[in-house]
């Protein structure tokens, strides 16, 4: 049964009123993959009320006002992603569409939501409690650089008005809020739970923690900003990380240490709640939800990431270090998945941040957490390394021998340098043979070794040991399949050379991908900080930044250099950087009318090489 969605459904369960109201900026799916869903479901389990406000008008308060006021307050989320990211590209041009509304209209929510909802919340109930939290809260928790602003912004925590913020993944903070709040204890004396954000009087400043250089710092020097990057940065462990203080103007934040990921235990029994796994009915005369299309038939199977890309928000939300479900738990939902009666079996993806990471990715992060400041795969692997795909491996057999699912792919990304390093190679060989639906995608991202360092990359030569070990087994396999490669263009340290590098590298390979991301610079991530300040927060050394946007546009040019609408734009960058002699090169021969060969084809040609 969906949780309450408006006064009818509160009657029918018999309640008068209800202990939280959980606004969300997406449209209302009960699906793990939703954080409202588990967060919702969570506190239902723990014995409280939820109902659910899912992309309420924000022009008024009548809304906000649907159910009453809240016995213990309400909790405010933009929804799975950012909700500047949600209606912006790139290029800073609106979306015409957006997957987590129904029928995949935009316009369903406003630009920073988290702060527009809280506004309207507290007009309609000035003295509630509000919490808030989900992924546009958890990145923009410190002063932050903005980039559809171009500015430093605060803590939002600050802009909002709301009492408390609840970082990263929040299952165990939240429930922890709720039990506090239903004691009768003040929200403003909830200080000391982990994994929040409280604003207090400087008086009242803890001695001890890490103090970030202020927000008037932070907003007048931007070395000082990237130092204030660093700190949040180097204490976001739950075993070693430390309490953050940061200065905004006559308030100082406070930032407790994350909390513990969860157990196995607990990571089971948060996805053994009664999800419908599906969007609530009422958006079915409105097409649904495309967002669900994806994940319906997903099983998440980890949390964090300790490959620790510098342009990833997963560190900085759940962390490096790695939670897993059990064997048990995942079988038991890939049975529940096919009793649904659209499943036609094929399960889209077991994954999570990285699909093929499960444990730590070395004993000592168990009792010492993750080193500070380093990475466990760049630029090359730390020598204390475990690989072991053998517990993966062995889930995904079985999940593949389970009746009615004719098909187990894999399309959350997987870390090939973290494939590389296991010198068993029963996962790869599986993974050819079973798991790829014709494309495999993964993230070299550039080849360029100054650009990679600036990413946190490996360099590109695992990447082309990857390559011909796939598709040396995709051949054995008597199989076609192919490589996809995400590129990424102008992240911060690219020059126009290093893309002129990269082009000659696909044109080489004969790679012409159909799609390239520019860098977006999200909240809280070490590559934003170098986007906004110029600098490495972590040596200080300046970074080159392509900021015009027609200086973008060369570098996204040279990706495609093989598309004739991008002809004018591949000439001027070669001659920009003096490589005229390169312009035959890559210009010279253009496409017949055939249908352009992508993604590094797996053919005769290529297995020569």
């Amino acid at each position: 049964m969906f949780l309450p969605v408006n006064k009818k459904d509160m009657e029918e369960r018999g309640w008068a009123d209800v202990d939280f109201v959980y606004v969300n900026g997406d449209a209302y799916v009960d699906h793990p993959s939703f954080g409202a869903a588990i967060i919702s479901r969570v506190l239902e389990h723990e014995g409280f009320r939820v109902a659910i406000l899912a992309q309420p008008n924000w022009r008024s308060t009548d809304d906000f006002m649907r159910f009453g006021k809240p016995r213990l307050g309400f909790l405010v989320s933009a929804g799975n992603i950012d909700s500047m990211v949600a209606h912006y590209t790139a290029a800073k041009k609106p979306r015409s569409n957006d997957e987590y509304s129904p029928g995949g209209k935009a316009g369903k929510r406003p630009d920073r939501a988290v702060i527009t909802y809280c506004q309207q919340i507290r007009q309609a109930y000035p003295d509630t409690n509000i919490i808030i939290g989900g992924l546009e809260a958890s990145l923009r928790r410190f002063a932050h650089y903005d980039y559809w602003d171009d500015r430093v912004r605060p803590s939002i925590l600050l802009e909002s008005g709301a009492d408390l913020l609840s970082y990263g993944m929040g299952e165990k903070s939240i429930s922890q809020i709720a039990h506090m709040l239903d004691k009768g204890i003040p929200i403003n004396q909830i200080t000391d739970i982990k994994g929040t954000c409280y604003l207090t009087e400087p008086k009242n400043t803890p001695l001890m923690g890490a103090e970030c250089p202020s927000l008037d710092n932070c907003l007048n020097s931007k070395k000082e900003y990237a130092i204030s990057c660093r700190i949040q940065q180097d204490e976001q462990d739950h075993i070693r990380g430390k309490l953050i203080k940061q200065r905004h103007g006559d308030k100082m934040l406070i930032q407790n240490p994350p909390m513990e990921p969860l157990t196995t235990e607990e990571f089971d029994a948060i996805y053994d709640l009664p999800y419908e796994y599906t969007y609530h009915p009422m958006y079915e005369v409105q097409g649904g939800v495309p967002a669900i299309e994806e994940v319906k038939f997903s099983i998440t199977h980890n949390r964090g990431c300790f490959g620790g890309c510098n342009f990833c928000a997963i560190q900085l939300h759940q962390g490096r270090y790695m939670s897993k479900r059990s064997k048990e738990s995942i079988l038991k939902e890939a049975k529940y998945m096919t009793g649904i009666p659209d499943f036609k079996g094929y399960i889209h993806d077991v994954g999570g941040p990285t699909a093929n990471f499960r444990n730590p990715s070395c004993e000592k992060q168990k009792t010492e957490g993750l080193c500070k400041g380093k990475k466990c795969l760049a630029p090359t692997p730390c020598k204390n390394l475990v690989a072991d795909h053998g517990e993966y491996d062995e889930i995904l057999s079985e999940l593949r021998a389970l009746p009615k699912v004719k098909k187990v792919f894999i399309r959350s990304g997987i870390r090939y340098d973290y494939v590389l390093e296991d010198r068993d190679q029963t996962f790869l060989r599986d993974l050819v043979n079973y798991h790829v639906s014709g494309q495999l995608r993964v993230a070299p991202e550039h080849c360029s070794e100054s650009v990679l360092d600036f990413m946190g990359k490996q360099h590109i030569e695992s990447y082309d040991r990857f390559s011909k070990k796939y598709f040396d087994l995709s051949n054995n396999a008597e199989k076609e399949q192919y490589l996809v490669p995400y590129l990424m263009s102008s992240h911060p340290g690219s020059t126009l050379d290093d893309a002129i590098e990269l082009a000659l590298f696909l044109k080489q390979r004969r790679i012409r991908p159909d799609q390239v991301q520019d860098f977006y610079p999200t909240p809280g991530t070490i590559s934003t900080c170098m986007f906004y300040t110029g600098l490495d927060p972590y040596t200080m050394q300046n970074v080159y930044v392509a900021k015009n946007p027609h200086d973008k546009a060369l570098q996204r040019a040279l990706l495609q250099y093989y598309n004739p609408k991008n002809r004018d734009l591949v000439e001027e960058a070669l001659r920009k950087a003096g490589r005229q002699d390169l312009i035959p090169v890559l210009l010279g021969n253009r496409p017949n009318n055939k249908k352009a060969v992508n993604y590094g084809r797996n053919n005769k040609k290529q297995t020569k090489r």
